[in-house]
C-alpha cells in the first residue's frame, strides 16, 4: 500500500484547516494530484505543495496511510470525520484532531490542541504528548461528546476532558484538569495521575476511574456496597492495556462512589484506598 508523506516546509503564519486531507480520499491519487489538493490557510486556499513537500512511499501495511512530518501545531482538523486508513503525525498537531472520526487510526508523537476526538464515533487515537481542553468532548453548541472509539493520551489533558461524553474510552496516563468527566452521559474515562477541581460535575452515567488519587467529590456522591468484582475485572482488562499507571489494576478492587445525585445521576467514580 502507498504511504503519502507530507513534510512541512516551514510553519505557516496563519492556521490551516486540514479537514479535506484524508487517507481514503488520497489513496488512489497521484503525487501531482495530491500536491494540488487545496486547504484553507486563514481566508485563502493554498495547495498542499505550497506548504508541504509531497512524496509517495511503498509500505507493507494494507491500509492507506498519510504521514505528516513537522510542527503542525497550527494545523487544525487533521483526521476530521475520518472514515478509515491511518494518519501518523511526527510532531505536534492543532485543534480538533480526529474530531467526528468514525473509523481508522491516528497516532501523534507530540502534543495536540483543544477538542481532540470531540464527537468521535469510532477508531483509535493515540497521543504520546498532552492534549488541550475539551478532549473527547462536544463541539460548542452540541449536546453529545465522544460517541465511540478510544482516545489514549500518554501525557496530560486540559480542562473539561470528556465533557458530555456518551460512549467509548478516554484514557489519560498523566494528569487531567478541572471538570474532568463533567456532565458525563456514558462511557469510561480513566485518569492515571492527578485531577483538577470539580471532577464528575453533573455526571449522569458512565465511569470515572482514578488509578492513583482520591477525588475531592461533593456530597452528591455516596459510597456503594454493590459487588462489582466481575464487572471490574472486565473493565480493568480493557484499561490495563493502556499501560503506565493502569497496569496491574485488575489485582485490586476499587472503592465505588455513585452520583451525581444532584442531577439524579447514576454514574460511578472508582478509586483505590
Amino acid at each position: 500500500m502507498i504511504e503519502i508523506v507530507l513534510t512541512l516546509k516551514e510553519p505557516p503564519p496563519l492556521r490551516v484547516d486540514m479537514r479535506d486531507v484524508a487517507p481514503l480520499a488520497l489513496a488512489g491519487a497521484s503525487v501531482e494530484a495530491i500536491a494540488q489538493q487545496t486547504v484553507w490557510h486563514g481566508s485563502e486556499r493554498l495547495a498542499l505543495a505550497d506548504i508541504f513537500t509531497v512524496k509517495h512511499h511503498e509500505r507493507r501495511e494494507s491500509v492507506p496511510t498519510v504521514r505528516m512530518l513537522g510542527n503542525l501545531a497550527r494545523f487544525d482538523r487533521i483526521g476530521w470525520a475520518m472514515e478509515g486508513g491511518r494518519i501518523e503525525i511526527d510532531g505536534d498537531a492543532g485543534d480538533y484532531l480526529g474530531a467526528l472520526m468514525t473509523s481508522g487510526a491516528i497516532h501523534c508523537s507530540g502534543d495536540a490542541g483543544m477538542f481532540a476526538a470531540c464527537e468521535m464515533a469510532g477508531g483509535r487515537i493515540e497521543i504520546d504528548g498532552s492534549v488541550g481542553d475539551f478532549a473527547a468532548a462536544a463541539q460548542p453548541g452540541s449536546m453529545d461528546g465522544m460517541r465511540g472509539g478510544a482516545l489514549i493520551v500518554r501525557g496530560n489533558a486540559g480542562d473539561r476532558s470528556g465533557d458530555r461524553m456518551r460512549r467509548g474510552l478516554l484514557a489519560v496516563l498523566g494528569n487531567a484538569g478541572d471538570f474532568a468527566a463533567s456532565r458525563l452521559v456514558a462511557g469510561t474515562i480513566a485518569v492515571g495521575g492527578a485531577l483538577g477541581a470539580h471532577p464528575a460535575f453533573g455526571m449522569r452515567r458512565g465511569t470515572l476511574l482514578l488509578a492513583q488519587v482520591q477525588p475531592q467529590l461533593t456530597s452528591t456522591f455516596v459510597p456503594s456496597v454493590h459487588d462489582i468484582s466481575v464487572y471490574w475485572h472486565l473493565l480493568a482488562r480493557q484499561v490495563s492495556a493502556c499501560g503506565g499507571p493502569f497496569e496491574g489494576l485488575g489485582a485490586r478492587l476499587p472503592r465505588r462512589l455513585v452520583g451525581d445525585l444532584a442531577v439524579d445521576g447514576k454514574g460511578e467514580v472508582l478509586c483505590f484506598g
